[in-house]
């Protein structure tokens, strides 16, 4: 298996990896435009422009986009992130170009029919509305709004009703026209791919889009605080989250390390503590994301009103024990917990291609999976200790509460307990 990385004249990035014995292959275009690229009355335009890539182009209508991939068995979709958006599909080894065919036609000849905005439009609606409905989708978008707060980092993904009501078509095809360039499109398949091929094919496609000038992002910065609303529902919900590593710190191997340690599983901490011994909550778990220029470590549970006071005290004490005597065993668990979802994954096509398009976004080429896994080992007990001591040193945090959450403490008296 080798990773092919190729560039055409005007920016436009095709990485592949030919995968032996597989018969499909995944294959998408990444765009480095996301969330964070729009401006505050742009926002929700991103994930809009996702939904309405499949409503018509100048030559296929919607159904007839659905049916060139379903025709041959395959699979598309698309997703929107805060820093990227991706639109790809999944064939068998005879169809990758066809694949290429419809999704260059989606990105690069859309129509924005008014009358399927105006139903798309509805559908995003519905999409908020259930999002609205789903207290653990809320408290993790009130989570991120805290931890930067009037940025485009802490706005949704989704969009308020208002702004998704008022898109038009000119707002649709500006966006495209200042983000949609070849410099920020990575061509990423993975499977039974032919990597001459499909750069030629590219070259077909794309090599004629002019070149976009870079549009930068505000820098993030994680300011923390605190949102929380009352309300009459089964579980209160907690989120929490301190200040973390960026993807290109050396330190975000450590961050996640700590986190699987701390939340990453049924052996974990938290998981141990607060559920197995105290029965105070079903769900219980940390994780490390990060951003280009900043990070999280989040901590999530749901419990009830009478238990939320108790989870969040033990959460912290288990936050500030894990960075004085975490043991190697634990740290030995982490990571080849961290190791075996990294590999495990890598026997997907559609995770393959993916993880390519984000190593070339960040790094601009795709290290070698067993670069990564040397990272993972290098982290050691003297590195988590360093990591735990800075992350509750001088915290900064944000808390997100949602439910019955009369009697959970609030954000200073947590750190008080963090630092004590």
């Amino acid at each position: 298996m080798t990773v092919k990385l190729h560039t055409l004249s005007n920016g436009f990035r095709i990485v592949t990896e030919q995968v032996p014995g597989l018969e499909s292959a995944t294959l998408g275009i990444w765009l480095t435009a996301g969330g964070r690229h729009e401006l505050p009355a742009q926002n929700g335009i991103a994930h809009f422009l996702e939904h309405m890539a499949f409503k018509g182009t100048t030559t296929r209508s919607a159904l007839q986009i659905a049916e060139a991939i379903e025709d041959v068995g395959g699979y598309i979709n698309a997703y929107t992130s805060r820093e990227m958006t991706a639109y790809y599909a999944r064939i068998l080894a005879g169809d990758v170009e066809l694949a290429l065919d419809v999704i260059s036609d989606i990105l690069l000849h859309p129509v924005f029919d008014p009358a399927e905005i105006e139903v798309e439009r509805g559908v995003i609606l519905q999409e908020i509305g259930q999002a609205l409905d789903t207290p653990d989708d809320v408290v993790f978008d009130w989570l991120q709004e805290a931890a930067y707060p009037d940025q485009p980092l802490g706005r949704t993904i989704l969009g308020p009703t208002e702004r998704v009501r008022a898109f038009s078509r000119d707002d649709l095809a500006g966006f495209v026209g200042q983000h949609y360039g070849p410099g920020q499109m990575i061509l990423s398949a993975a499977g039974a791919v032919d990597h001459d091929a499909l750069v030629r094919a590219a070259e077909d496609r794309f090599g004629q889009l002019p070149a976009l000038p870079r549009t930068g992002t505000a820098a993030a910065r994680f300011r923390g605080g605190e949102r929380r609303q009352v309300k009459d529902l089964e579980q209160a919900h907690f989120a929490l989250a301190l200040e973390g590593p960026d993807y290109r710190d050396p330190e975000i191997h450590t961050a996640q390390v700590f986190a699987t340690a701390l939340g990453g599983g049924m052996s974990s901490r938290l998981f141990q503590e607060i559920r197995e011994k105290r029965g105070l909550c079903y769900t219980i778990f940390a994780q490390a994301g990060a951003f280009s220029d900043s990070g999280l470590l989040t901590i999530y549970a749901g419990t009830s009103g009478e238990d939320i006071a108790d989870l969040a005290a033990l959460t912290i004490d288990e936050v500030r024990r894990a960075t004085e005597d975490m043991s190697e065993s634990e740290l030995a668990r982490a990571r080849t917990q961290m190791k075996a979802g990294l590999l495990m994954g890598l026997e997907s096509s559609n995770a393959r291609a993916e993880r390519m398009a984000r190593m070339v976004a960040i790094w601009g080429r795709v290290p070698p999976v067993a670069e990564a896994v040397q990272k993972i080992d290098a982290v050691g007990r003297a590195k988590v200790k360093a990591f735990g001591e800075q992350l509750t040193g001088t915290p900064r945090a944000a808390l997100a509460l949602y439910g019955p959450v009369e009697a959970a403490p609030d954000l200073s008296g947590l750190l008080g307990r963090l630092v004590a």
